[in-house]
């Protein structure tokens, strides 16, 4: 394995200092004439990142996404590890499937992959899925979640929290009442009646986040929500820490920028599950990351291929991509608005998904003997994305065009290099 002397590489943003990589693990201040030399001068040095919730598409919907394109999409973002969403084809319900996921990972090298398992079988919300068997499979399963389809069941819910305490397991609910948001297209609000567009009301995602916060109470487990969209829905999550309960909450980095005023373009790019909110939602998103109350930022990357995005609004699928911009639009919105420092985004970004998925060798400080999984970052350049300058294999970023700031130029997985001077090794 190469060595790596990383040379003035600012540490969570604080002053340069060299960091060696050498047989998977880092050294702090050491030497290495025989170790190749990176020089991260200007540079912001994090724990590599880890996202709790990427679509990898693979099995089944290739044309989309592979694990290999999709955790080559997350190395160029600065990510190190990734949790695999179970809405694949088949359906990642079974011991079987969760294995196939996570051997690719290892195949492919650039991430380490955490499959998702389903909560309910086929995500039908009619009866569990093998939890236990996924649990104990070699992929080790602790996150699960019908994402894409809210278990709306309050007993199968139940169950299932009751169920993953067995492992020290955690559910991550979808939170969407069906009955609520039955042909919805975005936020409900004027615009949506402007537009004519069937609105997604605000308290479909809240009303379900509040049932769910009071069942993890009532069985003591472990509740997670995915992609909080809504500033009632921070507030309930907020009460609930305060009262005690074991409840995580994440955001992603479309809904702390982009506002529903964009779906006025009727162009499908922008078209998402849960939809993009108002400016007001947005800045309490902020708020609630800033302050801890939303612990995680998580990508909801959702690769589609052209033929899903390039056609009229109602028909075209949710989603949008989101690994290879995460950093920089975590920067344009919390850092250089004054919200977190670098050393929070590690936090929010590394050790809180880490923690939250139970991830043991990722989400580490950057300490002596710690394992070497390090993004190295340049906040000072600003950049135009371009899709078609995306390593994915689909185009569907919303963020074609906008000018953001900060680029990832080199990332360390275990010790090895998955993107160097900013290019895939």
């Amino acid at each position: 394995m190469t060595s790596y002397l990383i040379k003035g590489a600012r540490i969570l943003g604080g002053e340069p200092g060299d960091i060696l990589v050498r047989d998977g693990v880092l050294a702090l201040g050491e030497t290495d004439p025989a170790a190749e030399a990176v020089d991260a001068t200007g540079l912001v040095a994090l724990p590599g990142l880890v996202d709790l919730h990427t679509h990898l598409r693979e099995p089944g919907r290739e044309d989309a996404e592979t694990v290999l394109t999709g955790t080559q999409a997350a190395a160029m973002g600065g990510f190190t590890a990734v949790h695999a969403m179970a809405n694949t084809d088949p359906v990642a319900d079974t011991a079987g499937v969760v294995e196939q996921v996570w051997r690719l990972g290892r195949e492919g090298g650039y991430c380490d992959v955490y499959p998702v398992g389903a909560v309910t079988v086929g995500l039908a919300g009619q009866q569990l899925a093998e939890l236990g068997a996924m649990a104990d499979s070699a992929a080790r399963v602790r996150v699960f979640s019908d994402d894409g389809h809210c278990v709306s069941d309050a007993v199968l819910m139940r169950r299932a929290l009751e169920y993953v305490k067995a492992f020290d397991g955690v559910v991550a609910q979808h939170a969407q009442e069906p009955r609520l948001t039955d042909g919805a297209q975005m936020n409900e609000g004027e615009l949506s009646g402007r537009l004519g567009l069937t609105g997604w009301p605000a308290v479909a995602e809240e009303a379900v986040i509040a049932r769910d916060c009071l069942l993890a109470a009532h069985v003591g487990s472990r509740l997670h929500v995915c992609h909080v969209s809504t500033a009632g829905s921070v507030e309930l999550i907020r009460q609930a820490k305060a009262s005690g309960w074991n409840v995580t909450a994440e955001v992603t980095p479309h809904h702390l920028l982009l506002t529903d005023d964009l779906a006025a373009s009727y162009d499908p790019v922008f078209k998402v599950n849960p939809p993009l909110r108002t400016a007001a939602d947005t800045e309490a998103l902020r708020a609630g990351l800033a302050d801890g109350t939303i612990d995680a930022v998580a990508t909801d990357h959702a690769p589609h291929p052209h033929e899903d995005k390039d056609c009229e609004w109602s028909a075209a699928a949710f989603g949008m991509l989101g690994l290879e911009t995460a950093l920089s639009v975590v920067q344009q919105t919390m850092v250089d608005t004054g919200l977190l420092t670098w050393a929070q985004v590690a936090d929010r970004m590394s050790y809180a998904p880490a923690r939250i998925g139970r991830v043991l060798d990722h989400g580490r400080p950057l300490d002596d003997g710690a394992p070497a999984n390090v993004v190295l970052y340049d906040p000072s350049v600003r950049r135009v994305v371009e899709a078609s300058e995306s390593v994915s294999l689909s185009r569907n970023t919303p963020y074609a065009g906008m000018e953001l700031p900060g680029r990832v130029v080199a990332t360390f997985r275990q010790g090895r290099a998955t993107v160097l001077d900013g290019k895939l090794c």
